[in-house]
């Protein structure tokens, strides 16, 4: 914000809380008192509406009008306490705008999360709550799975502070400000909304209004509307946006800081409007698998501990991380939560419906309760074998959980999730098995990672197996909701120089011989590597080479599939997330064909992936898995950066997928 911004905004704050002061008021027993805004302005005679959502239509609670000095009162008596409340400002007279008259175009909105006895309802309000809420919103109602509201509101804190209207802590922190563009794409929307409601401009407003539409969607006719379908689309029209932006704050090019009503902002065109926030903490350094509770309370399995100089060739284990929905760290700092023996995790983590279960580079199997305190002991486990290099968990629909023994080349088998029950399962044609998923009929899936197949066999017979073929080093697996099986393969089967890694080889070693992909990746002879690949249930492949997105997917790790059954994957190598159109193609624009490239997420704040995992608001958090590539592979002792080797807490994309119910057993569910 410039100076004149900061001021004006800080004296509606001190208003706000002047008025909660003087009537006492609280949001359980009376009411809610604050204030409509735009352009640093009050809002007079805006009609003010408090609802409360959830999955049906949503309730009126309250409504009134602003006054002359923007400020309202609005009765919250009938709110259930587990409710989410909204509170849309329509219409009014702004006094930032050069008229007198009412203008039905600006409609603001402002999510309140832990309902506090006053707010603030303008711009930064609106593109908050529109862009965590972005699954929820149809035509200016909000509605959707609880979860996944309770999940929306809960984020809204992190980019603005509804007492204040200005900006939240999150967003403006050390891991976000200077890493990516979120701040200043964040304020340009803002401002795009600002002159919306102020500019006497209505071929302006009409231009803005279609550069806000999603595909295949209609024109919005309110600013709450074109912010609603940016957030749900910030992919579709970047380019006119910002050309809007330079349009309406022309200084905007020369870079000055009173030329827009916020700062900074930004100035050349993004890839996209996409919202992206960093959160760390809780021992999360090289985070794995991303797996969610019944809550939707995020848990991954570390490489390593935070602090520590560890690589692929020596390393101290980290433990396991927990943040809850709004990115908060749960879990206990540098260590996260540890026991069982437990010393570094890979990709093993999974959550079951009352516990989460991790395996480690050691051999080691943690069981938590979803508090993080462990339910099992090392003798609980009944294998005598020296176990090393457990990989994936897969969790059946009805509990049943299989570990991946990578060096081993077996898997390991618990019933129900019954620890002492468990045993050694020996199966034909295991090189390196990295992921497991079970399907509706109960057969298990398992990548091999030293080969380039994937097995298939009924879990009561596990004899009779059957193999695909697919790309090099296949890794993570998801299955959609019709069952078919989506996997990303690591390489190309044309990457140069390839060279096979003993049956037994150590994740450690597989690790290492990164640096022979990266020699080729750097060099520049290899643009991209990796595919996507789509195996149906009755084993066909539609097709076999998979799915690059034109070269978009490069050296992929992980990947999940959202509650449109469309598919996310991570790049390993260029450090973004690809989105891709499943074997459902509905709400993308026509023609558009399973595999297809919808859209490249990139960021400042992206790291080396592993994972990638949708919640029940839409959200698609990723895992920064390793940073310095050099110093995570060995290559490079540089005493500086030996810290710099695993990635940096985990990212979240607001809003841009389709939900999913938690927590994954089996195949993809809806809320």
């Amino acid at each position: 914000m410039n100076t004149r911004s900061i001021v004006r905004t800080l004296m509606f704050g001190t208003m706000i809380v002047a008025i909660a002061l003087s009537t006492g008021a609280t949001f359980a027993a009376d009411s809610i008192t604050g204030l409509v805004a735009l352009g640093s302005a009050p809002i007079a005679r805006s009609t003010v509406t408090l609802w409360e959502a959830s999955a049906d239509a949503p309730k009126q609670l309250d409504q009134t009008k602003s006054g002359d000095d923007g400020r309202f009162e609005v009765n919250a008596k009938a709110a259930r306490a587990d409710g989410v409340l909204y509170l849309v400002a329509a219409g009014g007279v702004p006094k930032a705008g050069k008229g007198d008259s009412d203008n039905p175009a600006v409609v603001l909105l402002a999510v309140l999360s832990k309902a506090p006895d006053q707010v603030v309802v303008n711009e930064l309000t609106t593109v908050a709550s529109a862009f965590t809420g972005a699954r929820f919103i149809r035509d200016g109602s909000i509605a959707g799975n609880p979860l996944g509201l309770r999940i929306a509101a809960s984020n809204v804190p992190n980019f603005v502070n509804l007492q204040s209207g200005s900006w939240g802590t999150v967003v403006i922190d050390g891991l976000n400000l200077t890493r990516s563009t979120t701040l200043a794409s964040f304020n340009t929307l803002a401002a795009l909304v600002t002159y919306a409601g102020t500019s006497a401009s209505a071929d302006w407003r009409s231009r803005f209004f279609k550069a806000a539409t999603p595909n295949g969607g209609t024109a919005p006719s309110n600013t709450l509307g074109a912010i609603a379908g940016i957030a749900r689309e910030s992919w579709a029209h970047p380019t006119d946006l910002f050309a809007l932006f330079e349009e309406a704050y022309p200084h905007a090019k020369e870079g000055l800081p009173d030329a827009a009503p916020f700062v900074p902002y930004l100035q050349y065109a993004p890839n996209d409007f996409a919202l992206i926030l960093r959160f760390s903490g809780g021992g999360a350094y090289a985070p794995g698998r991303l797996m969610f509770d019944v809550d939707s309370n995020l848990w991954s399995g570390v490489n390593w501990m935070p602090g520590s100089q560890s690589n692929a060739v020596t390393n101290i284990g980290g433990g396991v991380a927990k943040f809850g929905p709004d990115g908060a760290a749960l879990s206990p700092p540098v260590t996260g939560f540890m026991g069982a023996g437990i010393n570094g995790i890979g990709w093993g983590t999974a959550v079951t419906r009352d516990n989460v279960w991790v395996s480690s580079f050691n051999g080691k199997i943690l069981v938590t309760d979803l508090q993080g305190r462990s339910v099992a002991t090392e003798q609980d486990f009944p294998f005598r074998e020296k176990l090393h290099g457990l990989m994936g968990i897969g969790v059946a629909a009805n509990g049943d959980v299989w570990i991946a023994d990578s060096e081993g080349g077996q898997l390991l088998f618990f019933p129900g999730g019954r620890v002492k029950e468990g045993r050694i399962v020996k199966v034909a044609g295991l090189a390196g098995p990295f992921d497991v998923v079970i399907d509706d009929q109960n057969r298990v899936w398992v990548s091999n990672s030293r080969s380039f197949t994937v097995i298939r066999f009924p879990a009561d017979d596990p004899t009779k197996v059957e193999t695909f073929r697919v790309g090099v080093a296949p890794r993570a697996l998801a299955l959609d909701s019709k069952n078919n099986v989506w996997v990303a393969s690591f390489l190309s089967p044309d990457f140069p120089g390839l060279r096979p890694l003993p049956p037994h080889a150590t994740i450690m070693q597989e690790f290492q011989a990164f640096k022979f992909i990266l020699a080729n990746l750097q060099s520049g002879r290899v643009k991209s590597t990796g595919f996507v690949s789509m195996i149906r249930p009755d084993g066909s492949q539609p097709a076999p080479r998979g799915y690059s997105g034109n070269g978009a997917v490069n050296v992929p790790w992980g990947i999940n599939v959202d509650g449109n059954d469309d598919v996310w994957t991570t790049n390993g190598w260029a450090r973004g997330i690809a989105y891709l159109a499943g074997d459902n193609t509905k709400g993308h624009p026509a023609g558009t064909k399973t595999g297809d490239l919808v859209h490249l997420f990139l960021s400042g704040a992206f790291e080396n992936f592993t994972d990638v995992s949708i919640d029940a608001a839409g959200n698609a958090w990723c895992a920064n898995n390793w940073n310095d590539i050099p110093i995570a592979t060995g290559m490079t002792k540089d005493p500086a950066r030996s810290t710099w080797g695993g990635g940096t807490g985990v990212n979240v994309i607001y809003g841009v997928a389709e939900p999913v119910l938690p927590p994954r057993m089996g195949k993809v569910r809806r809320p």
